[in-house]
């Protein structure tokens, strides 16, 4: 569901800073993409050093798409989530926890304070090392939305800093984008507490969800 419109999404970043589309059949989803050489991922780096490079990425990507187009709203993913968590109940371990990140959840997605379209999965692992520029996106999943919202898959990828320092590491990623660290602590709460998973035992989310708890 997350990824129905890379194709789309790659059309309308053109290369800057995404890989570029070379050639497409909308109908099968197939892609023929511009190759990264040599291809390192970023996460070979420090995580402090990914944290400049990301937010040099996320700050370029985000644009207000030009109606009419194709791109859905944030607020259909966090809907589609929510359901899927709804539907997680019975392995719930915190049951209030897991009722007000759904509730953080529906009033971020509609207090928006400005509406871009978002890369949405945007970590070091869809970063690599390319020619045409130093760094290339790869894999965006693009909605449009809260820009607040996109820090947040690469602080969910810094497992250690966000356990151990949870308001400092949302606060350096927040002031390196120029977005609200208010926001971008409340959907990384939201994320933490009530977003759909595998395994709902891992208290590691857990534990940050009542760090950073509104």
């Amino acid at each position: 569901m997350e990824g129905e419109h890379e194709i789309e999404g790659l059309r309308f970043w053109n290369g800057d800073p995404t890989v570029r589309l070379l050639e497409a059949d909308d109908d099968l989803g197939a892609m023929l993409l511009e190759r990264c050489e040599p291809g390192t991922a970023l996460r070979t780096l420090p995580e402090p050093e990914q944290d400049v490079v990301i937010a040099r990425l996320l700050r370029r990507l985000w644009r207000p798409p030009v109606a009419p187009h194709p791109f859905r709203s944030l607020s259909a993913m966090i809907a589609h989530w929510h359901d899927e968590t709804l539907a997680q109940a019975e392995h719930w371990r915190d049951d209030s926890l897991v009722r007000e990140g759904l509730r953080v959840f529906k009033e971020l997605a509609h207090t928006a304070p400005a509406h871009v379209l978002l890369a949405t999965d945007l970590h070091a692992g869809n970063v690599l090392r390319a020619r045409r520029e130093p760094w290339l996106v790869i894999d965006p999943k693009p909605f449009v939305g809260d820009p607040a919202y996109d820090a947040t898959q690469h602080l969910r990828n810094c497992d250690l800093r966000l356990r151990t320092d949870p308001n400092g590491t949302i606060r350096r990623f927040a002031d390196l984008l120029g977005v609200d660290h208010d926001r971008v602590r409340l959907w990384m709460f939201a994320r933490a507490a009530a977003e759909p998973r595998d395994d709902w035992k891992d208290d590691r989310l857990t534990h940050v969800a009542r760090a950073i708890a509104p």
